[in-house]
């Protein structure tokens, strides 16, 4: 944004949606409030309106705060892509393993992680106890949204035909018949949930003070949850590094996705005999025609699964028809996922382009290192590492502000300071995340939809672990008083019943999708409740 930009954005915030202060500077160089005017209100009253960093814009109204959360939430969105296209393009580089296993998830989560640093690191002791519910709000909004929200839409976007309790590729004619249509995952998915539920653990430590009512000990437990959390972080990173089964879904599904981008620019000459029949020797044909020996292709595989995406019949050769609704359904799903924001003549080499890139940046543990090297590492690395640059000042920047915007918009409003972050600041860290989930889940297949449930466990998981290693610590060092129960309480139920319900079975019907959106607003009045009704907090 230009410096023009900037100017206009404040004077416009200025003179529309925020309270204009008279100050005086004082002897000993302190600002006093003299008058504050509100043009929404009816009378003008003595505010004091702290200024982050000094020159950004302050208020202390409803939508000045709430104007103000919009700009640095979308900031901290950029911040969360940036850092995400960056840990991409480091795959292409540093290959997959310690990079995709412990980088990625860690850089995934930093934004979030920020965003509880500095909640509870401005001003004295008080002042912080006051704010670290903004990233309490954060850590139980981000866990809760991903497995109830976004968990629900993907099951219902995903959703195919289930017979004998499996979901059938790409076949959707049930309509949203509760039973009889829904998603199926595989193991390695539910072995993802059961580790997420078991992350819960830290949360659960350091709750043994309040759950056998004793007011003494509780920076002892918030010390040994810490330790416990930083055990469970480690061991889940070493995990993610020898067992990247993860990341060999994501390899997998690029190099279909490359099989496909290839016959989409061949198939006007795909029946070279001109029976209007596609046969398994012509698809071998054309197969090997396409030159994609670059990954490491198992040709056989490829044809299997080619013909049993046209062959609707099952008769082991694809008509015309079949071979047009086929390349209709491929040249709308790359349409979808086009490079380009325009759509254009072009989309199909795009698409092309664009599979090919995700290919080389996951990486291929049996591909020649040769044909995978990077056409400009030099390039590449600078890219990477500016994204993450970028990525990381922007979060470190802008996440005090936020933070105060929040706490603004709760003073301005008397609405609790964590419900605000609970519903508002997921949407700007895990948009991205969120995203990706649901694009996954729309390819209706097995394969897409364990890896769409598995990063959001794998998402889940890192809040649990990072993310409260990072609360925790700055709870213990800050001296800062852990009175979260409820919050608590709200995070584990859902992380358990999810992880669960996700490592107990591999299909799920329709109907499982609303026991997710249920948790969510169930979730919120759980801590209302417990807190301003029974007084927990």
């Amino acid at each position: 944004m230009s410096h023009n930009s900037l100017t206009l954005l404040t004077i416009f915030v200025s003179l529309t949606t925020v309270t204009a202060t008279s100050r005086l500077i004082t002897d000993d160089g302190s600002y006093k409030p003299i008058l504050s005017l509100n043009p929404l209100s009816l009378t003008d009253e003595l505010q004091l309106c702290e200024q982050t960093y000094g020159f950004l814009p302050c208020n202390t109204t409803v939508l000045g705060n709430l104007f103000l959360i919009l700009v640095y939430g979308y900031l901290m969105f950029l911040a969360a892509t940036f850092l995400s296209s960056g840990s991409e393009l480091m795959l292409e580089i540093l290959g997959p393993g310690i990079v995709g296993g412990l980088f990625l998830p860690i850089l995934g989560a930093l934004p979030d992680a920020m965003l509880i640093l500095v909640s509870g690191l401005s001003g004295s002791p008080e002042t912080a106890q006051d704010q670290v519910s903004v990233g309490m709000g954060l850590l139980a909004g981000s866990t809760v949204m991903l497995l109830t929200v976004i968990w629900g839409a993907c099951i219902i976007i995903g959703k195919c035909d289930i017979q004998d309790s499996i979901a059938i590729d790409n076949q959707d004619t049930k309509g949203f018949n509760l039973v009889g249509s829904g998603v199926s995952t595989d193991i390695w998915t539910s072995y993802s949930a059961m580790i997420m539920a078991v992350s819960v653990l830290p949360f659960i430590v350091v709750q043994f003070p309040q759950i056998f009512h004793s007011t003494s000990g509780r920076h002892l437990a918030v010390l040994i949850g810490l330790i416990v959390s930083i055990s469970l972080l480690i061991a889940y990173c070493v995990y993610q590094v020898y067992q990247p089964n993860l990341q060999k879904r994501r390899i997998a599904f690029a190099k279909h996705k490359h099989v496909r981008s290839g016959i989409l620019r061949l198939f006007n000459s795909v029946d070279v005999n001109g029976d209007g029949h596609l046969s398994l020797v012509e698809l071998r044909a054309l197969v090997v025609g396409m030159q994609l020996n670059a990954i490491n292709l198992n040709e056989d595989d490829a044809i299997d699964k080619v013909m049993k995406e046209f062959d609707t019949s099952g008769d082991e050769q694809v008509d015309f028809q079949e071979f047009v609704t086929g390349i209709a359904n491929w040249l709308e799903e790359a349409r979808r996922t086009k490079i380009s924001s325009i759509a254009g003549p072009d989309y199909i080499h795009d698409y092309h382009e664009e599979t090919k890139r995700q290919h080389y940046l996951l990486g291929d543990e049996g591909g020649d290192d040769e044909e995978n090297r990077v056409d400009d590492p030099r390039r590449t690395t600078a890219k990477a590492v500016l994204l993450l640059l970028l990525g990381t000042l922007i979060a470190a920047v802008f996440a005090d502000p936020l933070v105060d915007a929040v706490d603004g918009f709760s003073t301005a409003t008397s609405i609790p300071s964590f419900f605000i972050s609970f519903i508002a600041l997921p949407l700007a860290t895990n948009s991205s995340e969120s995203v990706s989930a649901i694009i996954f889940a729309s390819r209706k297949k097995q394969r897409s939809a364990s890896l769409t449930f598995s990063e959001l466990y794998g998402a889940a998981t890192m809040n649990n672990v990072l993310c409260l290693s990072v609360f925790l610590a700055l709870v213990y060092a800050r001296g800062l008083t852990w009175d979260f129960s409820s919050e608590v309480l709200v995070i584990v139920i859902v992380c358990i019943v999810m992880g669960v319900f996700g490592s107990l079975r591999t299909t799920f019907p329709l109907w499982t999708s609303f026991i997710a959106f249920i948790l969510y607003p169930l979730s919120l009045v759980l801590v209302y409740v417990l807190d301003y009704v029974f007084g927990w907090s």
